[in-house]
C-alpha cells in the first residue's frame, strides 16, 4: 500500500534562470520556422553565458533560399528574448551581447526516416495526472511554478521594480491522507537590483506574493522560511552561471512526482516524439482522470526511430483505478491515433506556439484560442468511456 502521510518536494525556475532563457531562445526560433513553414525541422539548442548566447543544431526549410533569409533572422530573435525577459545588466545585455549561429540543415540520416512518417527518434515517454489539483497536476511543481510567475508579473507590472529576472523556488508539500493540506517549508531565491538589500529585506518583497499564490491555510506558524539563504543575489542570469537548452526537464513536467524518459522538449519540433509524444501521454493521462476512472495516472509510450506506431502503451493507475490498466490501454490507442503524424495532427502541433512553453512549466496551463496547449483539453473523457 502506498503511503498516505508524507513529505514532497518540488522546485521550479523562472524565465530568467540561464537554462530557461536557453530553452526560451531554442523555441522562439523552432516558432519562427514554423511561422514560415508547417513541416519545417527544427533541433535547436542555446548556450548562454557572460555576453554571449551561442545556437546551434540542424534545421530544414523547403528551400535554400528560405533558409538563408530564416539564418538572418536567429540574432534578432535571440536579442528579442533576453530584451523580453529584462537583462539589461553590465555582464549580460540584450544589446551588447554576442550571438553566434551554428545552425546547419538537418541530416540526411535522420530525414530519410521523419519523411516517412516515421518517429524522429527512439525514446520513451511518460505522461502523468493526478487529481490535487484543479489542472490536475502534482501540487507541489504546479505552486512552485506559480510563485514564480506571480513575481515575473509583479516585477514586470513595476510593482516589484527591484527584483532581477533570475529565480528559483521550492515547496516542500505536507500530504495527509494522500491529500496535498500545507507546505512545510518554502525556499525562494531571487535576484534583486538593490544590492544593499538583506535577505529579510527580499522577503519583505516577495511573502505577500507567495502568500497571495498559495491557498488559504498552507502557510502556518510552523512553516519554514528560506528567502535568499545565501544572502546577496545581484549577478544573475547567464552572467553568474551558464546556461543551455534542456537541463530543467523535470522542472518542464512534474517536478519529481512522475518518471520521466529523460529527452527534453524545447527547440524540438513535433516529428521529435520526445516532445509530441510526451505531450500525448499527458493528454490522455489527464482524460483518464478526468473521466473518473482513476485518482492518478501515468502514461508511457516507446518509439523506434523511422517506425510510426508506438512499440508499446503502459499505464499505471497506482492502486487508484476504477478500470483496469489493460482496458484504458486499449481504450487509448483506440480513441487517438500515436503515430507521430497523429500526435501532431489531433494536437495540432505545427503551429507556433512553443516559446510560450519555455517557462513554467509545459504542463498544467490552460489552453488558448490560438491553439497553444492543445494537450492540456479534456475533450477525450466522453470516448474513453465508450471505449472502455
Amino acid at each position: 500500500m502506498s503511503r498516505q502521510n508524507y513529505l514532497f518536494t518540488s522546485e521550479s525556475v523562472s524565465e530568467g534562470h540561464p537554462d530557461k532563457i536557453c530553452d526560451r531562445v531554442s523555441d522562439a526560433i523552432l516558432d519562427a520556422f514554423l511561422t514560415e513553414e508547417e513541416l519545417a525541422r527544427v533541433a535547436c539548442e542555446t548556450f548562454a553565458t557572460t555576453d554571449r548566447v551561442i545556437v546551434g543544431g540542424e534545421v530544414g526549410l523547403s528551400s535554400p533560399e528560405k533558409l538563408k533569409d530564416m539564418m538572418g533572422r536567429v540574432e534578432s530573435i535571440v536579442r528579442e528574448c533576453v530584451k523580453d525577459v529584462g537583462y539589461e545588466q553590465e555582464g549580460f545585455h540584450w544589446k551588447n551581447l554576442t550571438v553566434n549561429n551554428y545552425l546547419h540543415p538537418q541530416s540526411a540520416h535522420i530525414a530519410q526516416g521523419v519523411d516517412n512518417a516515421g518517429a524522429g527518434d527512439q525514446g520513451i515517454m511518460f505522461g502523468y495526472a493526478v487529481n490535487e489539483t484543479t489542472d490536475l497536476m502534482p501540487a507541489p511543481i504546479q505552486y512552485s511554478h506559480a510563485i514564480l510567475r506571480t513575481l515575473a508579473e509583479a516585477r514586470k507590472s513595476g510593482e516589484a521594480a527591484v527584483l532581477g529576472p533570475d529565480s528559483k523556488s521550492q515547496l516542500s508539500v505536507n500530504y495527509v491522507d494522500g491529500k496535498p493540506v500545507g507546505v512545510s517549508s518554502i525556499v525562494l531565491s531571487t535576484q534583486h537590483l538593490d544590492a544593499s538589500m538583506t535577505s529579510d529585506d527580499v522577503r519583505a518583497v516577495v511573502e505577500p506574493y507567495i502568500r497571495k499564490t498559495l491557498p488559504d491555510g498552507w502557510i502556518s506558524a510552523a512553516t519554514e522560511w528560506h528567502v535568499n539563504p545565501t544572502g546577496a543575489f545581484v549577478i544573475g542570469g547567464p552572467d553568474g552561471d551558464a546556461g543551455l537548452t534542456g537541463r530543467k526537464i523535470i522542472v518542464d513536467t512534474y517536478g519529481g512526482a512522475a518518471p520521466h524518459g529523460g529527452g527534453a522538449f524545447s527547440g524540438k519540433d513535433p516529428t521529435k516524439v520526445d516532445r509530441s509524444a510526451a505531450y500525448a501521454a499527458r493528454y490522455l493521462a489527464k482524460n483518464v482522470v478526468a473521466s473518473g476512472m482513476a485518482e492518478r495516472c501515468t502514461i508511457q509510450l516507446s518509439y523506434a526511430i523511422g517506425v510510426a506506431k508506438p512499440l508499446s502503451i503502459y499505464c499505471d493507475t497506482h492502486g487508484t483505478g476504477q478500470v483496469h490498466e489493460s482496458e484504458i490501454e486499449k481504450a487509448v490507442a483506440e480513441i487517438m491515433d500515436l503515430t507521430p503524424t497523429g500526435i501532431k495532427d489531433h494536437l495540432q502541433l505545427t503551429r507556433p506556439i512553443y516559446e510560450r512553453t519555455a517557462a513554467y512549466g509545459h504542463f498544467g496551463r490552460k489552453p488558448t484560442n490560438d491553439g497553444g496547449f492543445s494537450w492540456e483539453k479534456t475533450d477525450l473523457v466522453e470516448a474513453l468511456k465508450k471505449a472502455v
